[in-house]
């Protein structure tokens, strides 16, 4: 195995992101890239403006390419200048002045190596999102579609780990599908609106683009250039303008944080539900079967349920990692010297998590498989206790609240003692019998009969 193969980061330690499309947006080689992509940028808006000559940003753009590169030398060049844009300049105006020395000389003209970076950081965080979006939109639908297939399918809900009253598993999808859209919402409103070019300079004032720009065209309108500049490096790649140099106003990585804690936790809430509804003694969901999938090194009986595990991972360090990402807004004066270099693996970290959980939560839901009979077993398990609360309001007007209270905990407790079903019990005690000569006690305790408005709810959600 070579030096630089034993350095790679192959997602043994991360298997939510190993091999989804995600991991190869956000890799080292799709950074480098994103940096020249953000140096090719700019030399071509400043050739809009005529600060640079349009023959000169063409030949940069055409040789700014990752594979020109050796990424572990920039790398080992980092150290000593503490960011890889130092050395990735020095390699690009080297690959241009081969060919052609005048256009050599406008590589990252009056640039700083910050602009560069977080630009670049802001087209990676792009492409990732495209793809989380993608695979939100994948789960999603999947889960609309449980939800309408599920729409009347009852089944425990469950408060505090116990069974509480009933429920359908169309409600608890359509709960699990309103949280994917909502991060959707999210996502959607940083990746179009909150993810800005950085243009800025030395210190934020943008005077070495306004200097050069007075030395190469000298004729040039000089009014509002770097509002003209600025827009027309947004062009170039597709972000959008801020309005203040941001290298120390961390706000969009915050808010790209934020937005990828929530997506994360959101995917854990359909997670976890899956994990606790697969557990042996429930049994009522499991994931979709693939050959070798959840196989267990000592167990042959065991399927486990690795995707929903892997979703979970994922949902648990995202958050954490976001809080560090949000630390870094206290930045001091006008670039901060540790904080914004604390960024970088935090947030390819967070992008290439969330991704990988949605890449395998879109998986998870298109083949999640619902047994609709053990959910209707389960609701026999107490004996009807389930729909105690349906029937003290049944006795509430007769008895009075408390009274119908604590008469049904008395017949709960005796039923679960006796281990008889619910209105067996309550045949026999006077303070029911004015429900038992209506006939209606069976029926009372039938838990299908009882879940709400469930089936109303799903409705509202799925409705366009």
């Amino acid at each position: 195995m070579s030096d630089t193969a034993s350095l790679a980061d192959s997602g043994l330690l991360s298997p939510v992101r190993a091999g989804t499309a995600v991991e190869a947006a956000v890799g080292d080689e799709a950074w480098l890239q994103a940096m020249l992509d953000a140096e090719a940028a700019l030399v071509r808006a400043q050739a809009r403006l005529g600060s640079v000559p349009a023959a000169a940003a063409t030949r940069i753009s055409r040789l700014a390419r990752a594979e020109s590169m050796d990424l572990r030398q920039l790398a080992l060049a980092a150290r000593e200048t503490a960011n890889p844009v130092v050395g990735l300049v020095q390699a690009l105006t080297e690959v241009v002045a081969r060919q052609d020395e005048g256009a050599a000389q406008y590589v990252h003209r009056g640039s700083t190596s910050q602009d560069v970076f977080d630009t670049a950081a802001m087209l990676v965080a792009r492409r990732a999102l495209d793809l989380t979006l993608a695979d939100l939109d994948r789960t999603a639908g999947a889960l609309t579609a449980l939800a309408a297939r599920h729409r009347d399918t009852a089944m425990a809900g469950r408060t505090l780990a116990l069974q509480a009253v009933p429920i359908t598993f169309g409600l608890k999808a359509a709960g699990w599908r309103q949280l994917v859209l909502d991060a959707e919402d999210r996502l959607r409103a940083v990746r179009d609106h909150g993810l800005p070019v950085s243009l800025g300079g030395a210190a934020g004032t943008l005077a070495g683009y306004l200097e050069y720009a007075r030395l190469d065209a000298p004729d040039a309108e000089r009014t509002g250039f770097h509002s003209r500049l600025l827009a027309a490096f947004a062009k170039e790649t597709g972000l959008s303008v801020p309005r203040l140099p941001w290298h120390a106003l961390r706000t969009p990585i915050a808010d790209l944080a934020a937005a990828l804690a929530f997506t994360a936790g959101a995917l854990g809430k359909l997670a976890v539900d899956v994990l606790t509804l697969s557990r042996t003694e429930i049994g009522e969901v499991a994931e979709p079967a693939a050959p070798g999938r959840g196989a267990s090194s000592a167990m042959p009986h065991k399927h486990n349920p690795v995707l929903a595990t892997l979703v979970r991972s994922a949902a648990l360090q995202v958050p954490a990692l976001c809080t560090g990402l949000v630390q870094c807004l206290a930045a001091e004066d006008e670039r901060s010297a540790g904080g914004w270099h604390a960024e970088w693996l935090l947030l390819r970290e967070c992008l290439r998590l969330t991704g990988g959980a949605a890449s395998t939560a879109a998986r998870l839901a298109e083949g999640l498989r619902v047994d609709g009979p053990r959910m209707a077993r389960n609701l026999e398990l107490t004996g009807s206790q389930v729909v105690s609360e349906r029937l003290a309001a049944r006795l509430a007007p007769v008895l009075g609240k408390a009274e119908a209270k604590r008469v049904l905990t008395v017949a709960c407790e005796t039923a679960a003692a006796q281990r008889q079903p619910l209105h067996v019990v309550l045949e026999k005690m006077p303070q029911a019998r004015v429900l038992a000569e209506q006939g209606l006690l069976e029926e009372l305790c039938d838990p299908a009969g009882y879940t709400g408005a469930s089936g109303e709810l799903v409705d509202r959600a799925l409705r366009p």
